[in-house]
């Protein structure tokens, strides 16, 4: 069976009958089997009677009332399905669950239909997919290449045709390497957005379960349903209506940070310069303009995961079992957290404070950028390189991952070209908390570079943009009130040729009103300012009337929040729309 597995096109095979959920999620069991051998990628795939529950409950049930209807999707193994064994990659460790993880929960309530437990690095410990006693997981692609991981399974469960998308887990990197080394796009949204209750942790105050699928448009969509806040999860936060899925959309001109030369890192790859420098070149062709960005804050920050006392964190889900029974674990990751039980409490707050400064320098490298791309990995490493030097290599994928976890940034990991021997190579685009839907907007546009059709919204992120006309302009006796807020100016423009102004009665400060006229109406200059958010509501409060907040049309067509002005205050108000604006009629009054 040849179907098509991504979500709308699975959707229309459904309603005009090419298959049905029993079909396919059979039909894909079968597939999954036969690929198993080769590639490891499930640790547990389900049987025919472990599948019938959930296929059973769609019985009667029509395509259109539910949004996952009969999606298969694929689990990495540690995360709970209730009834079916999580062991995290290591037999000793395992248990058998009551109760699914949350994001199961929801996802099995949408309507989609687990296939079975993926692969990984036991423990989640590793950016390769070797370290398994259930087998290497090689690249979907390449087989003398790893798959990546630790989410090693679900990237190729989604890779390989078997799962329209999977969950994986991301602590540093395990969401977004594999991604980049499948063709795929890696979701690790904001910490907290996605509930992590149910899943077996690896550093509990940094992970983040993640999604990958086929394009960027999917992981919106997966997004929009799942963002929910968590009873169950106390690390859970809830998302801002600016982060909705309405807020995922075409892109309007933006800035992006881009990495000084001396801080990008190819490990010797011949090949990724120009591939990293033909996505910045493409995200240029999309109207970003390419701001250098100083890296070297967010690497130190990413070598305290492992060189900083968070491997303690992690010791505390293994430790136990490792010293009970050394062997249960593999070697290599014994090794890893073998410096654990030494960390102190005071090399502990030392490291949280330096990552507090890191954060604080990190946070001011972001502002007045929307987004910053990164490669996803230097360069990819074979196999036999992990084999013959399994910590240094596997630090090397890290490069670009680590920190972004640490220092509380959403990130997303997008295929961007290939390789001359045909290996997928991606980029990562991140930027700060709570801007996914955006960052994902910036993904699917360079996705469909050479696409026609285009999102019918306007991406959102966690800036707001406002026209303003008036006192508010840069300079003038208001405009403290913006600069107090963080915001900056953007861009000096007009309206669109339907506008009045009028020179309101009363002040100081004296201020204008703009108001929308069906003839007779002029251009007038104004300003657009960026500001947070956070900030707006404080911002319209403040207020005072006539005056107040809606949409003014820009004179390239677009519609901006902006100043307006209620009718009722233009009694005793002088026109001055033949003066084209606030600050022309301010120079006559001297």
């Amino acid at each position: 069976m040849n179907i098509n597995l991504q979500l709308d096109a699975l959707r229309s095979a459904y309603r005009d009958g090419s298959t049905t959920p029993r079909q396919l999620l059979l039909s894909l069991r079968d597939k999954a089997a036969a690929l198993n051998p080769d590639y490891h990628l499930f640790i547990h795939l389900l049987s025919v009677e472990e599948l019938e529950p959930y296929l059973a409950a769609l019985d009667g049930r029509d395509v259109d009332s539910l949004p996952l209807y009969g999606v298969p999707f694929a689990i990495k193994d540690n995360i709970d399905l209730a009834g079916i064994p999580t062991t995290a990659a290591c037999p000793a460790f395992a248990y058998v669950p009551q109760q699914s993880a949350t994001i199961v929960e929801q996802l099995l309530a949408l309507g989609a239909i687990p296939l079975g437990k993926t692969n990984l690095d036991q423990f989640a410990t590793g950016l390769n997919g070797s370290r398994s006693p259930y087998g290497a997981c090689p690249n979907s692609v390449l087989p003398e290449y790893p798959s990546g991981g630790s989410s090693a399974g679900s990237s190729l469960a989604v890779a390989l045709g078997v799962a329209s998308f999977s969950l994986g887990t991301d602590t540093a990197g395990s969401g977004r390497v594999p991604a980049a080394l499948n063709n795929l796009v890696g979701m690790k949204a904001s910490k907290g957005l996605i509930s992590t209750a149910g899943v077996v942790p690896a550093c509990r105050t940094l992970d983040c379960v993640t999604t990958f699928t086929a394009t960027a448009r999917e992981a919106s969509q997966l997004l929009a349903l799942t963002a929910r806040l968590d009873p169950r999860d106390e690390y859970s936060r809830a998302n801002p209506l600016w982060n909705d899925g309405s807020a995922f959309g075409a892109l309007r001109p933006f800035r992006f940070g881009v990495p000084r030369s001396q801080d990008l890192a190819f490990f010797g790859c011949t090949e990724g310069p120009l591939l990293f420098s033909d996505a910045v070149a493409q995200l240029q062709a999309l109207g970003g303009e390419a701001v250098e960005l100083d890296l070297s804050p967010f690497l130190e920050a990413a070598r305290l995961l492992y060189e900083g006392p968070w491997v303690a964190e992690r010791y505390s889900v293994a430790g136990e079992l490792m010293e009970q029974n050394p062997e249960a674990v593999l070697p290599v990751i014994r090794a890893v957290l073998a410096k654990a039980p030494a960390v102190t409490g005071v090399q502990t707050f030392r490291a949280q404070y330096r990552l507090q400064a890191l954060k604080a320098l990190c946070d001011q490298a972001l502002e007045g950028l929307d987004c910053v791309i990164t490669p996803t990995i230097g360069r990819p490493v074979t196999l036999a390189e992990l084999e013959a030097e399994p910590v240094l290599r596997n630090s090397e994928l890290g490069y670009y991952t680590n920190f972004m976890n640490l220092l509380d940034y959403a990130a997303i990991a997008v295929p961007s070209g290939f390789m001359a021997n045909g290996l997928p190579w991606g980029v990562t685009l991140f930027g700060r908390a709570f801007t996914d839907q955006y960052l994902l907007s910036v993904a699917d546009a360079l996705q469909r570079r050479s696409a026609v059709a285009a999102p019918t919204t306007v991406a959102r992120n966690d800036r707001a943009r406002l026209v303003v006309c008036g006192a508010h302009l840069d300079g003038l006796a208001l405009n403290w009130q913006l600069k107090q807020r963080g915001a900056r100016l953007l861009e000096t423009t007009f309206s669109s040729p339907d506008y009045q102004l009028y020179a309101l009665a009363g002040g100081p400060p004296f201020r204008p009103g703009m108001v929308r006229v069906k003839e007779g109406g002029v251009a007038i200059a104004v300003e657009v300012w960026e500001l947070p958010s956070s900030e707006l509501g404080s911002f319209l409060t403040g207020i005072p009337a006539p005056l107040g907040l809606g949409k003014v049309q820009l004179s390239d067509g677009r519609w901006e929040s902006g100043f307006i002005c209620e009718p009722y205050g233009l009694e005793g108000a002088l026109d001055i729309s033949h003066l084209g604006g606030w600050r022309a009629y301010l120079k006559t009054l001297h």
